[in-house]
């Protein structure tokens, strides 16, 4: 342990790295929940420090928005790129995207990143996703382009049905109930 970590962990002190390690996770559950409108004061007050600590940290909102949406695009890529070529690659890429939105900060802070892509960096991330996720597809499995687009398309479905609870609310729509049907056999057949 270095001498740093040693005074962090026994002083009780957090360091600027892990500060900002807390703020970004407090970003990403409060920007998940209140999208772009969501206030740099309600990031600060979820990670129990100053709105002007927040400030001086990222320098704006729209700073911390980004950084926030990038961590979660780099998850994704993370997930997707570790993945290695070969027969079972479809299979594995399926099943790590399938965990990634599992996890519904990450999910709803995707979709809300969409929403804002008219922003420089968050659009920047967003493309940079889609196109990387699409890219990743193609080379790790052999799949054609139009493979790779299905997966892509597939995996925007899935996110889509998640923000909206679907599951939650069968019965309501029956168009609805199929749609979530078909798209939950072939997340079953993924998964297995």
């Amino acid at each position: 342990m270095s001498s740093a970590t040693e005074t962090t962990a026994s002083s009780g002190r957090m360091s600027s790295d892990q500060r900002r390690e807390q703020i970004l996770a407090a970003a990403r559950r409060v920007f998940a929940e209140g999208g772009y409108g969501a206030t740099t004061d309600e990031v600060a007050r979820a990670a129990g420090v100053s709105q002007p600590y927040v400030v001086r940290l990222f320098g704006s909102k729209r700073e911390l928005f980004a950084a926030a949406y990038q961590a979660a695009t780099g998850e994704v890529l993370t997930a997707l790129g570790a993945v290695p070529a070969g027969p079972d690659a479809e299979r594995l890429m399926g099943q790590a995207y399938l965990s990634l939105i599992a996890d519904r900060d990450l999910l709803r802070l995707l979709m809300h990143g969409f929403i804002a892509g008219t922003e420089d960096e968050v659009g920047r991330a967003a493309r940079h996703c889609l196109g990387e996720s699409f890219r990743l597809y193609s080379e790790r499995t052999g799949a054609t382009p139009d493979e790779a687009r299905q997966f892509v398309a597939f995996g925007m479905l899935l996110n889509v049905l998640v923000a909206v609870d679907a599951e939650a609310h069968r019965g309501q729509d029956e168009g609805l109930d199929g749609l979530t049907d078909c798209v939950a056999l072939t997340a079953q057949r993924v998964a297995e």
